[in-house]
């Protein structure tokens, strides 16, 4: 019998786990091909996150079991909060994965809790990330991330590589968008932040998951979107989406097409060795350079910066609100635990919020791309996170207004009012209170009256003894200050807003001593918004629709959509009217309808105001239907500036939807020749992210256009057709609220400060009805404060504890793009930073609650900076004394905390009174 020959090429289906390991044959193409093994699982999008929670358990176990069976398999892991989820259900499992890692064959890379998308979550969530999956990566495994890693995403803010480089990671990979979407690199490159920070980045060809069988159809088409004589490259392979992982099939045909030196040198990889080895030939060839990136990596489905309005919205009030309550949480702990141990760090529940607002940040929620039913449950999680922000605020809140020496004065009504925001705030704060039939005016902490005015109360019963007033605060940095409401209204000097009907040579005027809008009666929007300091409008004489509603028959995504910029069918205007007219406040109401739509706009004007806040409320039954907000300009070649995360970034002015944070500028000249002045218009809001900035047309001005809503069907992806006579769900159906500031200027953006301005926006001040004590806090009080153009973004505990309980973490970012130093004053822990930053950057400082401790400077994930910058330190403002001995138990110096004689006083004596 004729011995059977030796095996040439290697068959298909499962190799033989016996076979000898042989050359590769001298034609194999020379090149390294890192194959790397994932299972991309999104936790929550065409199935709820309940589904994707078991799927975790059993797309590891997979991964754990094909290791068990190849020796040579490694496996990649991102999205920390799959780890979480089988570490409380699975420990058994949980255990193996541990060991794999320390085995090196199972590598955890991203380092952040879930892929999030990219463009929309605020600069401190994107730190959060990684400061949740940094640590946990550290806490059970021992090592950090050291790639960053996105593969699902639709788009890059630019300033990612700044994040990632503070949080430990110096590499970063992703999939879209894609080479037929923009001009990414085919090789690896290196991707720059406006701050200076730099990551190797490489874009993952094709596609980052597979099908069940033969690789070589994924490899094939991966080497087909590459410069293939760049070596070594990265190709990712394993089912995906809804988890599942590398699978046998997979593995052998790995194997089968090394053996035969198909592709070139086959490795079952990690990110972390593909980039290892890029930098190893870098560092080999010292001539071979690498292309550098400066900027976003834009587009893909722009659909997504407007898809959903609501997860916009509720994410941007989570996020305010988290930050707010650690702000709070922290300062409470330093100034008075040891008195009050209730207000000890609440770390658990501040780590149990964030954790609900960052799973909510995924590529698949916020962009408003899941199902309806995963749109409850992130209203819910994230209602829990604003729920548990509420408590601790008003726990401290609470705590230390006790603690605020409000003297007894008969028949008045104290009122506590904190800024959240560590720099002054001038604002106008609105009130409800009782038991004062005839109103009320206000006074500060020094006696001294402010502007009041009587408002409208929420309460809509027969009691006339309720009431509201709105009234004029100048706050400390993070802080607070005491006003009083005294009985009987007041009407000092004050220049009050004025309101004039049209009177046929001009429309609806609102006015003060330093801004006048006009609204044109006939469209119901701004004619004209004059800063009377420069003398300025960059309104005045802009021609073009204010409200465009339109048919959008694309996806949810907004697959292949370029613009959002058509034109569109304008809604009705049905009435203007005034609803407030005062000496504080001035309230212009304009209403409209489309179809079964209504849309109301609200143009509100302050008396010391230098901007004007639109109210827009926003009743939509139309049904795939967008419309656009648009603020058309007079200004000649305006240039758009957009905020991204911790900066900002100048785009083209050619109407393409862009992602923004929370405002857009522009800015460009006013009139010509000689007489032509720099001008700009900058537009802010709370709750949207998709815009343009669309040029002069010859019949319309340039313009800045909002998505205001837009009515999709719910995970609607191209190319699947909608057919005639099926039923579905719709977005976006019933009421919304937003609001804007219109902010004109001289021409320099820089000079609006309008990332605070957008902070105060989204996060008011709290004011609170008091009682009468003494105590040992002053009637106003900062917390902390810096000045100029860096901003403080982040106050809070730190992760671990120093020698008696959390130290202080302060984290602070250049907000103009220029250098500068300055002051962080910190009377919350008794120290003062000076610090030098350089355009965009992003400094975080460890303060120690003990004075004797020195300040250090920590990365994004409070690890202590191996080379920090420069920055000096000293005593500052003491902070105050905050104790309960003497105020529980002993007697209170002005009697009682009871109410006085006019907040008791019985129904009936309130109706004679009346």
């Amino acid at each position: 019998m004729t011995e059977r020959p030796p095996l040439s090429n290697a068959p298909s289906g499962d190799q033989p786990r016996d076979r000898p390991p042989t050359p590769q044959p001298l034609a194999t193409p020379d090149r390294t091909l890192h194959l790397i093994g994932n299972s991309h699982l999104d936790p929550v999008w065409l199935w709820p996150w309940q589904e994707g929670y078991q799927e975790a358990r059993a797309t590891f176990w997979s991964a754990i079991h094909r290791m068990e069976e190849f020796d040579d398999f490694v496996y990649t892991c991102d999205q920390i909060v799959l780890l979480d989820w089988v570490r409380e259900v699975d420990p058994v499992l949980f255990g193996k994965i541990t060991e794999r890692v320390a085995e090196g064959r199972w590598v955890n890379v991203g380092g952040w809790w879930v892929e999030p998308d990219c463009n929309m979550p605020m600069g401190e969530s994107f730190v959060r990330q990684g400061l949740y999956g940094q640590r946990f990566l550290i806490e059970h495994f021992g090592l950090p991330a050291t790639v960053g890693m996105n593969v699902d995403p639709f788009g890059h803010a630019a300033s990612l590589p700044a994040i990632l480089r503070g949080q430990g990671m110096s590499a970063y990979t992703f999939l879209r968008p894609g080479p037929h979407e923009a001009d990414l690199f085919d090789t690896p490159f290196w991707w720059t932040a406006p701050d200076g920070s730099t990551v190797l980045a490489c874009r993952i060809p094709y596609e980052y998951c597979s099908p069940p069988g033969d690789v070589s159809g994924q490899t094939e088409k991966a080497l087909g979107q590459v410069d293939r004589g760049f070596d070594p490259l990265m190709v990712f392979y394993g089912v995906g989406n809804h988890g599942g992982g590398p699978t046998r099939a997979n593995i052998s045909s790995i194997e089968r097409y090394h053996r035969m030196g198909t592709f070139g040198r086959l490795l079952m990889s990690s990110p972390d060795r593909y980039f290892d080895e890029v930098r190893a030939r870098l560092e080999a060839e010292p001539d071979l350079e690498l292309p550098v990136r400066r900027g976003d990596l834009q587009h893909h489905a722009p659909g997504c910066y407007s898809a959903h309005s609501g997860i916009k919205q509720w994410q941007r009030r989570a996020q305010h609100a988290v930050l707010t309550a650690e702000r709070w949480a922290i300062a409470g702990d330093l100034l008075g635990r040891a008195g009050n141990p209730a207000l000890a760090d609440p770390r658990d529940d501040l780590t149990r919020a964030w954790q609900q607002v960052l799973f909510n940040q995924f590529h698949d929620v916020l962009p408003g791309s899941a199902i309806e039913s995963a749109y409850d449950d992130a209203r819910d999680q994230l209602g829990e996170a604003v729920a548990i922000s509420k408590r601790i605020i008003t726990r401290v809140h609470n705590a230390l207004a006790r603690q605020v020496d409000v003297p007894l004065v008969e028949g008045t009504q104290p009122v506590l009012i904190f800024n959240p925001h560590p720099w002054p705030v001038r604002t106008l704060v609105e009130i409800n209170y009782g038991v004062q039939p005839l109103g009320v005016h206000v006074v500060d902490h020094e006696e001294r009256t402010v502007p009041s005015q009587r408002v409208q109360s929420v309460s809509t019963t027969s009691d006339r003894s309720r009431g509201a007033v709105v009234f004029s605060a100048d706050l400390p940095a993070f802080g607070y200050a005491l006003h009083s409401l005294r009985p009987g209204p007041e009407n000092p000097a004050f220049e009050p807003v004025r309101v004039r009907e049209p009177d046929g040579s001009t429309g609806w005027v609102i006015e003060n001593a330093r801004l006048r809008a006009v609204i044109d009666p006939a469209t119901g929007w701004l004619s004209s918004l004059l800063d009377k300091e420069s003398g300025l409008d960059p309104v005045a004489g802009a021609t073009g629709a204010h409200l465009q509603v339109c048919e959008d028959p694309t996806d949810t995504w907004g697959h292949r959509v370029v613009s959002y910029a058509w034109p569109g069918a304008e809604p009705t205007l049905t009435a203007i009217k005034v609803r407030e007219d005062g000496s504080v406040r001035a309230r212009l109401r304009v209403e409209r309808t489309y179809d079964r739509s209504v849309i109301i706009e609200e143009f509100v004007l302050g008396h010391a105001d230098d901007q004007l806040r639109v109210d827009v409320e926003i009743d939509w039954r139309q049904q795939a239907q967008l419309m656009k907000l648009r603020v058309p300009v007079a200004l000649t070649d305006p240039r758009p500036r957009y905020e991204i995360p911790f900066a900002t970034l100048e785009r083209e002015l050619n109407g393409a939807e862009d992602p923004a944070q929370s405002w857009v500028d522009l800015t460009g000249r006013l009139g010509r020749g000689r007489n032509a002045r720099a001008a700009g218009l900058t537009v802010i809001n709370n709750a949207k992210h998709g815009y343009d900035a669309s040029p002069a047309d010859g019949e319309t001005s340039a313009s800045l256009g909002i998505t205001a809503v837009r009515s999709a069907v719910y995970s609607w992806h191209d190319p699947r057709l909608i057919g005639e006579g099926e039923i579905h769900r719709f977005q976006d159906q019933g009421a919304q609220r937003f609001s804007l500031a219109l902010v004109p200027h001289a021409g320099d953006w820089r000079s609006v400060a309008a990332t605070r301005r957008a902070a105060e926006l989204g996060q008011p001040v709290r004011a609170m009805l008091e009682s009468f004590h003494a105590g040992p806090l002053p009637r106003r009080l900062s917390l902390a404060d810096a000045a100029g153009p860096v901003m403080i973004t982040a106050i809070k505990g730190t992760e671990d504890d120093g020698d008696d309980g959390p130290d202080l973490i302060v984290r602070a970012v250049e907000t103009t793009g220029e250098p500068a130093e300055v002051a962080l004053r910190l009377p919350v822990a008794g120290r003062e930073i000076t610090a030098t930053f350089a355009p965009y950057q992003l400094r975080t400082f460890r303060v120690p609650r003990s004075p004797r401790r020195r300040v250090t400077e920590v990365d994004l994930i409070e690890r202590p900076l191996e080379d920090p910058g420069v920055f000096e330190t000293k005593r500052g403002t003491p902070p105050p004394e905050f104790t309960t001995e003497g105020l529980i138990m002993g007697p209170d110096r002005s009697g009682t905390d009871e109410r006085p004689a006019a907040q008791t006083q019985a129904p009936a004596m309130i109706k004679r009174a009346t």
